[in-house]
């Protein structure tokens, strides 16, 4: 296993927003101290290239670049702050997701982005949502054009649907997204499956059984796809303790989607996404545990 890992994310923060930098802080924190050896020699850190406008424009428009770098406002939307710096920083993350996706598919590496802001809401022209650039998107269609991947399938387990992501890969030739998630729940869509999109809504408080069924079959779509790369949007706010939703997946349930990920038959890489509770470090490391076996 290898974490990707800037300490320069955790820079910014918004007075009393849940995507804080206490996410990945104590997220690397606890797995540098229990997997020293994920990390590069020496240091929990790594220096993370930042995504160019080439990688960005597959997957946003230069006017959404534009106002990312020039925002004409304090909130780009309601939950989603126009901070300074912002450019920089979510560049940052969706070059991170680009060197996971090169780790898999040219180093047969598994790899994890512990990065932030998250980016699975960023559609290909509105930043929300805590998203500023998709991160996940711009890995995916990377390695279609640059690193000859001729199928990649996102799986993403965020509690929360990826309409952003959805949004973007709709359509593009070779690519497959789908998603578990909560519904009713943020940004309410991904009710229904179409064309190269796969969507399986799981209601809130529903048991933990339940929503492991549907992510199992959601899984069993990503291999049916017989992808050449999977990227997956970990999110761990389906967690049953999370703030934000209202799911009750349990610590021994993301174990159980890391076992997935280790017994898929080609590279995998993952980038996380939302996941708010205090307990998102001991989750991550359960997931990652059971991926790395």
């Amino acid at each position: 296993m290898f974490i990707y890992y800037d300490p320069t994310c955790a820079e910014y923060a918004a007075p009393g927003h849940p995507e804080a930098p206490f996410r990945v802080r104590t997220t690397a924190s606890l797995l540098a101290e229990r997997h020293p050896d994920w990390f590069p020699p020496s240091s929990p850190t790594l220096v993370v290239p930042p995504a160019d406008d080439l990688m960005l424009l597959r997957a946003h428009s230069p006017g959404y670049l534009a106002r990312l770098r020039a925002p004409d406002g304090p909130m780009f939307d309601p939950d989603t702050a126009a901070l300074p710096a912002m450019e920089e920083h979510a560049r940052r993350g969706a070059g991170a997701a680009v060197e996971i996706a090169i780790w898999a598919l040219e180093g047969g590496q598994k790899a994890f982005s512990l990065m932030r802001p998250p980016g699975h809401h960023a559609t290909r022209e509105h930043i929300m949502g805590f998203c500023y650039l998709n991160s996940v998107a711009v890995a995916a269609l990377h390695a279609r054009e640059a690193l000859g991947a001729k199928r990649v399938a996102v799986w993403d387990f965020d509690a929360h649907h990826g309409n952003g992501t959805e949004d973007i890969l709709h359509n593009q030739e070779g690519c497959l997204y789908v998603s578990s998630h909560q519904y009713p729940g943020y940004p309410n869509t991904g009710t229904k499956s179409f064309d190269n999109i796969r969507n399986y809504p799981v209601a809130p408080s529903n048991s933990a059984e339940e929503h492991m069924k549907a992510l199992h079959d959601s899984w069993m779509d990503v291999l049916y796809f017989q992808p050449d790369l999977i990227l997956v949007s970990a999110g761990f706010d389906a967690y049953a303790g999370d703030p934000l939703t209202a799911m009750r997946l349990r610590p021994k349930d993301f174990a159980k989607l890391g076992g997935w990920c280790r017994e898929a038959p080609c590279p995998v890489g993952a980038i996380l996404e939302g996941g708010y509770s205090q307990e998102l470090p001991v989750l991550v490391n359960t997931f990652l545990e059971a991926w790395e076996g």
